[in-house]
């Protein structure tokens, strides 16, 4: 035997529970179909246990048996036994504020003896610490198959007001009907969450591979929601096109952002623009985000805001040659072709319905990537 608990528990409304964190089942639930009071064990992986005492401390001892010990009757006024298996590895004597006390309890099947003393005594009290005690519980377990609920031993009002209660309840869902209940529930969050994933990417759910570049995706104040909030189904096309494609619009959408910015004719940036169009390493000082930075606030063909720093579409021009250069091509293109958007500022979608001219195999979503309940084609402008 193994003593988890003794000591002194503070109740509220004359509750505890022992459960895997907080209540989480109503008194009516935890009583469903029992004919014992004073220990709900109906709902899975709580005990709610009912005191004398409504609010104040009692003492309260919780005993761990390997088989079931000897029935003590002369010792207690009020006992019952009911069937629990925890749902947590983290099994806990909770109070009704909330504070708890684990109890380590290995997941398995029990059956629970619950020995109340005092509880007519104890009845609707308030104790106040250094009071008298009026009223004490012990709660002992085993291991043990399921068995229906009994009332070992009956003597106190209170008891029998709570026997009464219990019987007074109508049955609970059966284990096959909670099991179909808990399924129905899961396979409804699951259609949730694939309406709100197919409402986030334009009415069509995403591929892997673009729900993956998605985590990484570049994003601007201008446009919160990104190259899809633009247009989600260019984003689908992209998404269908081929590596080689995609990598060919990355590399547009850098030339259009700078042209756009006013950067392309910069030899600096002229060079990092046939670096890219090469496939080769930025040279300095694109090659290093510090360097950049100071060659943008150094040259004063690179146009500034009041403030002094260079202008939006400058910046997403800059950014635009990196995100070019990154090396998933679905994302570059992506991200790069977003940060033309921005340098394009209202004019977007003259930029995207080039993009689709100068890229056949982006002018049309492909039906591939159309989910249940998609909202069919967009054009995009």
């Amino acid at each position: 035997m193994r003593t988890l608990f003794n000591g002194e528990v503070n109740v509220d409304y004359g509750q505890l529970y022992v459960c895997g964190d907080e209540a989480g089942h109503t008194l009516d639930d935890s009583f469903a179909g029992q004919r014992a009071g004073l220990c709900g064990g109906a709902a899975p992986g709580q005990l709610f246990l009912l005191t004398g005492m409504h609010t104040g401390s009692v003492p309260f001892t919780v005993e761990l048996h390997e088989t079931e010990p000897p029935l003590e009757a002369d010792a207690w006024e009020d006992i019952v036994e009911v069937s629990f298996r925890p749902v947590s590895d983290e099994a806990a004597l909770v109070e009704w504020g909330g504070g708890l006390y684990p109890l380590p309890l290995p997941g398995t099947s029990y059956r629970v003896r619950y020995h109340c003393r005092g509880m007519d005594e104890a009845h609707n009290a308030i104790r106040e610490a250094g009071e008298p005690v009026l009223d004490a519980y012990l709660l002992r377990l085993w291991p043990g198959p399921h068995a229906p609920d009994r009332v070992v031993k009956e003597t106190s009002r209170s008891a029998a007001y709570w026997h009464g209660f219990a019987r007074e309840q109508p049955p609970g869902p059966t284990p096959d009907e909670r099991a179909a209940a808990e399924r129905q529930a899961a396979e409804e969050a699951e259609r949730a969450a694939l309406r709100r994933e197919q409402d986030a990417w334009g009415g069509r759910l995403p591929s892997d591979r673009l729900r993956g570049a998605g985590k990484k995706l570049r994003g601007f104040k201008v446009h919160p929601k990104g190259l899809v909030g633009l247009d989600a189904a260019l984003v689908h096309a992209i998404d269908a096109a081929g590596p080689e494609e995609q990598r060919a619009l990355a590399r547009w959408a850098a030339h259009r952002a700078c042209a756009r910015a006013g950067l392309s004719g910069i030899e600096w940036v002229a060079r990092g623009l046939a670096e890219l169009d090469g496939g080769e390493p930025y040279s300095p000082p694109l090659d290093d985000p510090r360097g950049l930075r100071d060659a943008a606030f150094c040259d004063d063909r690179v146009r500034r805001s009041d403030d002094g720093t260079p202008d939006l579409p400058q910046v997403a021009a800059f950014a635009a040659l990196f995100d070019a250069a990154a090396p998933d091509p679905l994302q570059a293109a992506l991200d790069a072709l977003l940060a033309a958007a921005v340098t394009h500022d209202s004019d977007w979608p003259r930029l995207f319905a080039e993009a689709r001219h100068a890229f056949p195999a982006v002018a049309v979503t492909p039906e591939t990537a159309t989910g249940p309940g998609a909202r069919g084609e967009e054009d995009g402008n």
